[in-house]
């Protein structure tokens, strides 16, 4: 069998991702997220432009003295002192690299830079020979390639190869490039370069949305290295979603033939680690890292994920490193996905009694737009209809709290007649009097929701506090209100647990 052809994966987040409007990060943020891209183990990490601030000087110098495994690149114009700084910064890395940018379009040649073709073209081979006396890896990039006259962008990957590069990068500047037209252009390229020592890289925007299809075609005419970000952010609209562009490759061995290094099992963890750190939020429908990418809302979908995954979904969400697919229960979700949740949450019905949970299902989803946890929790608990007693009663509650002070409170129940007592320290209040009520109830529960809203007007309001908390794979829910929160917190919980109980 042949071996795979290797794509090096060039990652731009820290520079290119950077300019994505409002996006700056600090020394600080930068290295986390490097060290976080050394574990998805990109080929090359892209550390900032170190000319442009202080700040990136002093970024990529430590990112490139800490992060050993990947290159680390920096980008400079064709100008000696962004080389020279550039170089000061990266030097200390294992394996540094010099990435060179320069125009070829006549957009960029006539208005940007004001040169002639002649002229421009020296100027990069004069940056390329400067830096190759300092660096051995060099990356030219002729920015704007897919506006520029062919003949011309030729010449200058000739020149650029002859005066040391060593990565010839294509971009797609303004996502101006169309698949067809791309594809073509980089076999070119690929003839011209073939009987060189050189890697062909492309780098593709995503102004017109084709920035993935157009580094997927890239590939496929013969392209060593392709530029990403994580989440395909960047100028603009952005440039092609990494991980968009690896599973890809994964997914469809049998028509790219090639592969990768990712470590597939980081990529959710960094695009997490991306979006919260830049503050930019992912689109729940975002190809591989949405919150909707492995959601099933339809009925019959989710009926074939739970016979076989393959009949919906082509990616295992646990290669990304994702929980696992989820259902979103809706009026259109079947009889069979909602059995499915219920037994998620640890109900075991008779098919009787699941039909007749259903039927209150369908009535709450025709008029909520998603059924929550909580709301099947509390379908089954009306449905059912359990008999209980009150096992435990509120009598007295004694919180303290501030921000110099740590929170305690002191609970006391009623249980048959008996008063029960306990005290306990938490987070805040709340979680002072639920530490107390487990220590009453001798159960550990796990709080996993917590919501208070207002019954009420004015300064007196009537609060309503309502839980949902699970014990042992049960999950239930209990409500309290009062005038006073804690107090609210406190019966809501005790509600919950009896509740619990009685279900036992």
């Amino acid at each position: 069998m042949m071996e795979k052809k290797l794509i090096k994966i060039f990652d731009t987040t820290l520079r290119d991702g950077e300019q994505s409007p409002g996006a700056t990060l600090n020394i600080q943020e930068k290295i986390k997220i490097a060290r976080q891209l050394k574990k998805l183990n990109v080929d090359v990490i892209e550390a900032g432009l170190p000319a442009s601030s202080p700040n990136d000087f002093k970024a990529v110098k430590k990112i490139a003295k800490e992060i050993n495994g990947p290159i680390i690149a920096g980008l400079a114009r064709a100008l000696k002192p962004d080389i020279d700084i550039l170089w000061e910064a990266i030097k200390e890395a294992k394996k540094p690299r010099i990435h060179i940018v320069l125009g070829t379009s006549e957009e960029h040649l006539k208005y940007k830079f004001r040169r002639s073709r002649e002229e421009a073209l020296q100027m990069g081979i004069e940056a390329i020979k400067y830096a190759k006396k300092l660096c051995s890896e060099i990356e030219y990039s002729t920015e704007d390639a897919s506006r520029s006259n062919k003949d011309y962008l030729f010449k200058v990957i000739r020149e650029a190869i002859r005066a040391g590069a060593t990565v010839i990068n294509i971009p797609d500047t303004v996502g101006y490039a169309v698949p067809e037209e791309w594809g073509k252009l980089i076999a070119r390229i690929k003839e011209i370069t073939t009987t060189e020592n050189v890697l062909l890289s492309v780098h593709c925007h995503n102004d017109l949305g084709m920035a993935v299809p157009n580094t997927l075609i890239a590939i496929k005419n013969g392209a060593d290295q392709v530029e990403c970000t994580i989440n395909g952010i960047g100028e603009r609209a952005g440039n092609a979603a990494l991980e968009e562009v690896v599973v890809a490759l994964k997914i469809r061995p049998d028509y790219f033939g090639v592969t990768t290094i990712i470590n597939f099992k980081e990529i959710l963890k960094t695009s997490k680690m991306v979006s919260s750190i830049m503050g930019i939020p992912v689109q729940p429908n975002k190809a591989i890292v949405g919150a909707n990418a492995f959601a099933h809302s339809s009925g019959i979908h989710q009926d074939g994920i739970l016979k076989d995954k393959r009949t919906y979904q082509i990616i295992e969400p646990e290669e990304i490193g994702a929980a696992g697919h989820k259902f979103v229960l809706t009026a259109r979700s079947g009889k069979h996905a909602l059995k499915h949740s219920l037994e998620k949450l640890g109900y075991k019905f008779k098919e009787s009694e699941t039909r007749k949970i259903h039927q209150h299902f369908l009535e709450v989803a025709d008029k909520k737009k998603e059924i929550l946890e909580a709301d099947l929790v509390a379908i089954v608990e009306e449905e059912t209809a359990i008999p209980r007693e009150e096992i435990y009663q509120l009598d007295y509650i004694q919180t303290t709290g501030g921000n110099k002070i740590v929170p305690t409170a002191t609970v006391k129940v009623k249980k048959k007649g008996k008063i029960i007592q306990e005290s306990a320290c938490g987070n805040g209040v709340v979680d002072a009097t639920y530490r107390a009520i487990d220590r009453i109830a001798n159960l550990r529960f796990k709080l996993v929701d917590y919501s208070l809203k207002s019954v009420t007007g004015g300064k007196d309001a009537l609060g309503e506090v309502t839980v949902h908390i699970k014990c042992r794979d049960k999950a239930v829910i209990g409500r309290g209100t009062s005038t006073d929160i804690i107090e609210a917190s406190a019966k809501a919980y005790l509600n919950a647990i009896n509740r619990y109980l009685a279900t036992k």
